[in-house]
């Protein structure tokens, strides 16, 4: 049994490395399995099974490092981001974009509520919006202000990886009707053809320790800045304020520092080891029934989505990418994408990318307003 909070942290922090240098191999085990749910599920099973010992050093050490990495990890995710990059698409792109965000706000909210979710649940579900109009790094930012449980985070994962991985299926397997689907709503279709569009972080030589301390000092000077502001809570200020400090960091020559997705990574599988391992799931009850709900939220999104097409003329393409980029993220966008055109692919990255922001300030209002709904 671990009783070294050092020795608690060294291991998860091996764990974490080692994902994330075996998901840049890229497995085929990674296609099936996502490798947030193998690290949570692993880190969860060592926790269960009495690896880590319950004591007050493991727990303080827990609190600081999480509320450390954090504002850190969302600094360097949106520090490479070519957020002009963004205006360059056409009308029909960004439409899509705003109606998938919107159709999955609409869709959360009207779920949540038939439903009749408790304030506990409606919150997990307010931080798996975080993901699904974002990413894991989002879901962590947004559970972390509504005070969503590690136990619900679990479920969340979970919830999160069956009904992506169904929606992501049937998306491709439609592809091929994009002409029909076009005709039906009356787009033109998509004739721009947009490729290298995003990040400009991968030349140059790879500074991690540059990129660390760069991190962990905007990490400081998030905290500093949110405990002075503390508008609607601390988490909350700091969350916000890591944010903007990324966007705004994102136009200076620091974007292009090679090497901060990479890191970014890393603190994002070491978050959610630190999360699985201070969880214990005693029972599955009720998480067929969240999975069900999760599905009824994307179909009620897809529906919504393809109303929208119909007022906007949108085409298949757009709205597919738009939608896959905000449930799917980084990983899978650009595939859907390339399954078109090889030339879209940076349509499907940026479209991806973009959630970083959207994500975390979109989740936090969504899941306040259904705690605020919640029976």
């Amino acid at each position: 049994m671990i009783s070294s909070p050092l020795s608690y942290l060294a291991l998860l922090a091996f764990v974490a490395t080692l994902f994330a240098y075996l998901q840049k191999r890229e497995l085929r085990l990674f296609e099936y399995l996502p490798v947030a749910v193998i690290i949570y599920a692993l880190s969860m099973a060592a926790g269960s099974f009495g690896l880590f010992e319950r004591n007050e050093a493991i727990e303080a050490l827990y609190t600081t490092a999480k509320s450390n990495l954090l504002p850190a990890m969302l600094f360097l995710m949106l520090l490479g981001v070519d957020f002009s990059s963004f205006f360059r698409l056409g009308r029909s792109l960004l439409l899509a974009y705003i109606v998938a965000v919107a159709s999955l706000f609409i869709a959360f909210i009207v779920v949540v509520y038939c439903f009749g979710f408790d304030a506990d649940t409606a919150a997990a579900f307010g931080a798996l919006g975080g993901s699904w109009m974002g990413g894991s790094a989002n879901m962590i930012a947004v559970g972390s202000v509504l005070g969503v449980s590690e136990n619900a985070f679990g479920y969340g994962l979970i919830v999160d990886s069956v009904n992506y991985t169904w929606w992501f299926i049937f998306l491709l397997f439609i592809t091929p009707y994009a002409a029909w689907f076009d005709r039906k709503v009356g787009s033109k279709g998509t004739k721009a053809l947009f490729s290298g569009i995003g990040c400009s972080c991968e030349m140059g030589a790879k500074r991690y320790w540059l990129i660390v301390a760069l991190s962990l000092g905007a990490s400081l000077l998030s905290q500093m800045i949110g405990e002075g502001l503390g508008f609607i809570n601390t988490t909350t200020s700091v969350v916000i304020t890591a944010t903007l400090l990324g966007i705004a960091a994102s136009f200076t020559p620091l974007r292009n520092l090679n090497g901060t997705s990479e890191v970014a990574n890393t603190m994002l599988y070491l978050l959610i080891a630190l999360i699985g391992s201070q969880a214990v799931i005693e029972s599955a009850e009720g998480l067929g029934l969240y999975v069900a709900a999760g599905a009824a939220i994307i179909v009620l999104h897809a529906l919504l989505m393809v109303a929208g097409a119909k007022l906007f003329g949108l085409d298949l393409f757009s709205i597919a990418v738009a939608s896959l980029a905000n449930i799917g993220g980084i990983a899978s966008a650009p595939v859907l994408a390339a399954s078109y055109h090889k030339n879209l692919v940076g349509v499907g990255v940026l479209m991806a990318v973009m959630g970083y922001i959207v994500g975390t300030l979109g989740g936090i209002v969504l899941g306040n307003l259904l705690v605020a709904i919640a029976r």
